[in-house]
C-alpha cells in the first residue's frame, strides 16, 4: 500500500498517515505569514535576563542576579503593552512568552532562592524550590487556557513575575540592610516559598493593570502619588520596589478577606425572636 506521499487533507494540507489507528491528520502549516518583530524581541530580552540572572546565581552574584530579574519583569511588562498598542498580539507570542516566563520567572528565581537561603534545609529545601517551579508552570498553563474566558481586568491567582518580583525584592532588601541576619533569611524564605507557590495556583484574584492608559487624562491626586513614588524609589529603590511587590502579592487575599467580612454583614440573619417551628412526632396515616 502506497504511504501516502502528495495525498492532501480536505483544505489542501498534506496529510500523514497515524500510526496506530490509520487515520490522517493535517499536518502543522508553517509560520507563512511570519511573525512580529519588537514585541517578540522584549520578550527575548526577558529570556536572555533570566538566563544570565542564572548564570549569576551559579557565580554566586546573588544581588545581580536578582536585579537580572527584575530587568526581565520590565521586559515582559513591555512586550504585552506593545503587542496590545500596536496589535501585534498572536499566538505564536504568547507561547513564546510562556516559555521565556517559565525560565526568567521559574527557574532562575527558584535556583536563586535554593542557593541562596534554602539549601541548609537539604532535601526540603529543593523540594520547595521545586514546588514553586511547578506552581508557576501550573499557573502559566492555566493563563494560557484561560486567556479567552477571563476577564482583562483581573488575574486569577499571583502572576509568576510578580511571585518573582518577591524574592527578587527580598533578596535586593537582605543587602541593603548589609546582608545582616543570616539565620533569619533561610526560615523566612521558605515561608515566603510556599506562600507565593500557593498564591500562583489559587483562585484569588489580581488587578491587572492592563486597563491604565497613561496618554488620557487622569485626576491631578494621581500625578502627585506617581512623582512621589518616583522621589522615594530613586532616594531608597530596595525598600520602596519591596513594600510595592509585597503589598501587590498581599492585596489578592486583603481584597477577599474584606469581601468575605462584606458580604456576612450584608447578608440577613433571621429576626430576632422568630423561631421556626419544629415537628417532632409525625402523625400516623389517615386509613
Amino acid at each position: 500500500m502506497p504511504r501516502g506521499d502528495g495525498m492532501r487533507s480536505a483544505a489542501g494540507e498534506p496529510s500523514v498517515l497515524h500510526p496506530f489507528r490509520g487515520r490522517r491528520r493535517p499536518r502543522i502549516p508553517p509560520l507563512r505569514r511570519g511573525v512580529y518583530i519588537l514585541p517578540n524581541l522584549f520578550t527575548t530580552g526577558g529570556l536572555f535576563a533570566g538566563f544570565y540572572g542564572v548564570i549569576c546565581t551559579l557565580n554566586q552574584d546573588y544581588r545581580q542576579a536578582a536585579i537580572m530579574i527584575l530587568v526581565a519583569q520590565a521586559c515582559d511588562a513591555l512586550d504585552g503593552r506593545i503587542a496590545r498598542l500596536t496589535h501585534s498580539t498572536s499566538s505564536f507570542g504568547i507561547q513564546y512568552d510562556s516559555l521565556a516566563d517559565l525560565i526568567a520567572f521559574g527557574v532562575a528565581p527558584g535556583i536563586l532562592v535554593y542557593t541562596w537561603a534554602l539549601q541548609p534545609w537539604g532535601r526540603w529545601g529543593w523540594l520547595a524550590a521545586t514546588l514553586y517551579v511547578t506552581g508557576g508552570a501550573l499557573r502559566l498553563a492555566r493563563f494560557n487556557v484561560q486567556i479567552a474566558s477571563v476577564e482583562k481586568r483581573h488575574f486569577v491567582g499571583l502572576p509568576i513575575p510578580a511571585a518573582a518580583g518577591v524574592i527578587a525584592a527580598t533578596v535586593l532588601l537582605y543587602y541593603y540592610f548589609g546582608g545582616e541576619g543570616e539565620p533569619n533569611k533561610h526560615i523566612s524564605m521558605l515561608l515566603v516559598i510556599f506562600a507565593v507557590a500557593g498564591l500562583m495556583v489559587s483562585e484569588i484574584r489580581y488587578y491587572s493593570f492592563k486597563e491604565i492608559r497613561f496618554h488620557h487624562r487622569h485626576p491631578f491626586p494621581v500625578l502627585l502619588g506617581l512623582i512621589l513614588l518616583i522621589t522615594l524609589a530613586i532616594g531608597a529603590p530596595e525598600p520602596t520596589l519591596f513594600c510595592g511587590i509585597m503589598g501587590y502579592a498581599l492585596s489578592g487575599p486583603v481584597v477577599l478577606a474584606g469581601r468575605l467580612l462584606t458580604h456576612r454583614r450584608r447578608s440577613p440573619g433571621p429576626p430576632p425572636g422568630d423561631v421556626p417551628a419544629v415537628v417532632l412526632d409525625k402523625p400516623p396515616p389517615r386509613r
